[in-house]
């Protein structure tokens, strides 16, 4: 096998390859070689240093003017002890792409988590540390280049967002072994700001629990869709997500239960959750206030395309009625509150919360758990009564006059439609 001393270069590298050398060495840089392989279209890049061949990538994965860019750094890392290979990305931006187009194609993530992250990426991440080699990502130029000019413009915990997800592309990349090595093994986010990513406080308090009530009231004569978005998530706190795709489906009056299935969760189980008599009396109301107005779909929030309401519809409801003063997690968290203040026990509330706990928890209480999680609704639901709950879901179709007969015969043909359609759901 014969060796050639070339000006290395693709289209050099295209004309050697129908010959029969094996090795190609630039002229120009210094130990750097190209080794064809057995079918030629394809070849190695090695640096060659004391006499030790030091793989860089292959060709034409790398083409010439990314390996003669990366050689400083190159140098620089075997000097150093670190490894000398390149991925097929020259910089962190092509890293992030190729992240961003994994995430996007995803169906184990949720439309949230893949706009949050195409977010990051796109806003912060990429005009950050798109240009930066990745052979030069190092502490001190994540410090310089990301960190310190981030946390200029947004705040810490958005910061702390972007650091990991940048973490996680760098850590599947060299899982896959798409890089030789993974620079952010070691780092950590406390390596550089020691700042804690607090909790926001609530916007709304116990204490105003009677306002808003009376608020949601007067909404449901112009808005009852509104209105019932937020009672059903002040009644039980749950996440926007959850409420906004409910489906009568999910709905049983004559169990009394409301199921949300595990692919509208934000903890990925399923959530179980008891229905007091007052929300019970309330949603066969609202069901017949849906029919009085010509909706008989599955959704007990429809979009105009039939569909549930989607994030931004759901989002612009709160806007018209929070008025900028309250959003719709406040009302999460007023209901935790609540739930503390009349003395629910710490571990049904994070259940009715639905925040994620160990399994040997769930475990072991299970045996009574829905019955405690009854208790615990009826008792919040009757302390929002004295706040002014009871005025709303003792209206039948959310209209004042209208006779008990009429909510009896209404309520009987909302169960039995309700009840065909859970069939089968357990």
């Amino acid at each position: 096998m014969s060796s050639a001393a070339v000006k290395m270069s693709d289209a050099e590298i295209k004309r050697q390859a129908v010959g029969d050398v094996r090795d190609l060495r630039d002229i120009e840089n210094r130990g750097l070689y190209l080794r064809f392989a057995k079918d030629r279209a394809r070849a190695s890049w090695y640096l060659v240093l004391k006499g030790k061949w030091n793989l860089v990538g292959n060709f034409p994965d790398l083409n010439t003017k990314q390996v003669v860019a990366a050689l400083p750094a190159i140098r620089l890392r075997l000097d150093a002890g670190a490894g000398s290979n390149l991925s097929k990305w020259l910089t962190t931006g092509e890293l992030l792409d190729w992240y961003a187009d994994r995430m996007a194609r995803d169906r184990s993530l949720s439309s949230k988590r893949k706009k949050t992250g195409a977010s990051l990426i796109k806003c912060h991440l990429k005009p950050l540390l798109g240009a930066v080699p990745l052979a030069s990502i190092d502490k001190a130029t994540l410090d310089d280049q990301f960190m310190w000019p981030a946390q200029e413009t947004i705040g810490i915990d958005y910061v702390r967002s972007a650091f990991q997800l940048l973490a996680l592309a760098f850590r599947q990349a060299f899982k896959l072994r798409l890089i030789a090595v993974n620079p952010m093994k070691d780092v950590k986010f406390s390596d550089f700001s020691k700042a804690k990513v607090g909790v926001k406080p609530s916007r709304l308090r116990v204490t105003q629990l009677q306002d808003l009530i009376a608020l949601l009231r007067d909404a449901m004569a112009s808005a009852p869709a509104d209105a019932m978005l937020a009672l059903m998530m002040l009644c039980h706190g749950t996440r926007i997500g959850e409420t906004r795709q409910a489906q009568w489906s999910h709905i049983s009056l004559a169990e009394r239960e409301w199921f949300i299935p595990a692919k509208n969760t934000k903890t990925g189980v399923e959530h179980h959750l008891p229905l007091t008599d007052q929300v019970r009396q309330m949603l066969v109301a609202y069901r017949e206030t849906q029919w009085a107005n010509g909706y008989d779909g599955q959704f007990l929030f429809p979009s105009r395309n039939g569909k549930a309401l989607s994030e931004g519809q759901a989002c612009a409801v709160f806007t018209r009625l929070g008025q900028g003063e309250w959003t719709s997690h406040d009302l999460r968290k007023v209901a935790r509150t609540g739930w503390a203040d009349i003395g629910v026990d710490h571990l049904i509330g994070e259940l009715l919360i639905n925040h994620a706990m160990g399994h040997n928890v769930k475990v072991y209480i299970q045996s009574d758990v829905m019955s405690r999680k009854r208790e615990a609704l009826d008792r919040w639901c009757a302390y929002l009564d004295a706040k002014g709950f009871k005025r709303i879901h003792a209206l039948t179709g959310f209209r004042t006059g209208d006779s008990g007969n009429a909510l009896e015969a209404t309520e009987n043909k909302a169960c039995e439609a309700i009840q065909e359609s859970t069939i089968g759901e357990v």
